[in-house]
């Protein structure tokens, strides 16, 4: 098997590599045979792989770079590539550049591939629940209507129709995966709204400081790094046929307020951790937090096989393991 990851020098995209390279059967008995990591950046290489592994810079919004990406042929595409939700608020141009026309000039070369010989390859694209807007039922269902408010999430929802629409026609074999927000992440802060739900954890835990723009009342909907691997490598090795033409699902995860948040930080990191949470309000970002969902009735996803975690402490768990070696301390 052929395996690309669009996306792969991103904190996602190398959790992903990290855990393939671990134990290639994960995609099945077949494991993989090729392995092409592509990113603006560089990726890393997995150690141990020879040959099979290759990396590829390239812009897959700049003219002809999906083209020669899909000449391969592979057969699982992973697609993580995008800028963040407050780049892509920021940077209008930009933000459809990257997210939306390099998914169409993805979709559209695999197409034209498929035109050439037949050709339809698994692809795994990575939405967002930013494709919904305000205001918000209690709990967001899977017939809930799209009605973004950010360009990002505009940008995400055009590309879930891409996908149901090219895999309707035949030309691919998609699912869309949409993501909580991902937390505790690791690596230094980016440019995400949401990048300050990691930061008040993640810089306490190392004695470092950290800044909280919104009130402790906000709440929104979480998983773990952990947990997205998880749901990728099972969207992409899952029976697609109950997903009928709704190929686009929002994933498990867990609703917590920013102070669930905290006291699972004061659980584990104690009271000196916490102090070193500074609150700044910023009128910004509290304005794009305001429209995002914050809790999700998610049976569907559940009932194909999807998990997450089901407490904060279990996510905190997770990023102490994977990321801290186990303890943690400044």
């Amino acid at each position: 098997m052929h395996v690309l990851i669009i996306g792969a020098a991103g904190m996602v995209g190398r959790k992903l590599t990290a855990k393939l390279a671990s134990d290639p059967a994960l995609l099945g008995d077949q494991g993989f045979d090729r392995l092409t990591l592509v990113d603006v950046v560089a990726p890393a290489k997995p150690d141990g792989f020879g040959g099979i592994v290759e990396t590829v810079t390239a812009d897959l919004s700049a003219p002809g770079e999906a083209g020669q990406l899909v000449a391969g042929r592979p057969d699982l595409i992973f697609h993580l590539a995008a800028i963040v939700s407050g780049e892509a608020e920021a940077d209008f141009e930009k933000g459809y550049r990257i997210n939306l026309d390099g998914t169409r000039q993805l979709f559209e070369a695999i197409r034209l591939e498929s035109l050439r010989e037949p050709y339809r390859p698994r692809i795994v694209f990575t939405s967002s629940i930013a494709v919904f807007g305000a205001p918000f039922p209690d709990k967001i269902g899977d017939d809930y209507l799209s009605t973004p408010l950010t360009s990002y999430g505009t940008q995400k929802a055009i590309g879930e129709l891409l996908l149901s629409d090219y895999s309707r026609r035949g030309f691919l074999d998609g699912i869309g995966i949409r993501l909580p927000t991902i937390c505790v992440r690791p690596g230094a802060p980016n440019k995400a709204a949401s990048g300050f739900f990691s930061n008040i954890l993640r810089e306490p835990l190392v004695g470092r400081e950290a800044v909280l723009p919104v009130s402790t009342d906000v709440r929104h909907w979480f998983a773990s790094p952990r947990a997205a691997v998880g749901f990728l490598l099972h969207a992409a090795t899952m029976d697609l046929a109950p997903l009928g033409g709704r190929r686009n699902l929002s994933l498990p995860g867990l609703s917590a307020t920013v102070g669930e948040e905290i006291e699972a930080l004061r659980r584990v990191g104690g009271d000196k951790a916490v102090a070193l949470i500074r609150h700044e309000p910023d009128a910004v970002i509290g304005g794009i937090v305001a429209g995002w969902a914050r809790d999700f009735d998610t049976g569907r996803a559940a009932s194909l096989g999807f998990r997450a975690e089901q407490s904060f402490d279990e996510i905190v768990r997770a990023h102490i393991e994977d990321e801290l070696g186990g303890t943690v301390g400044g």
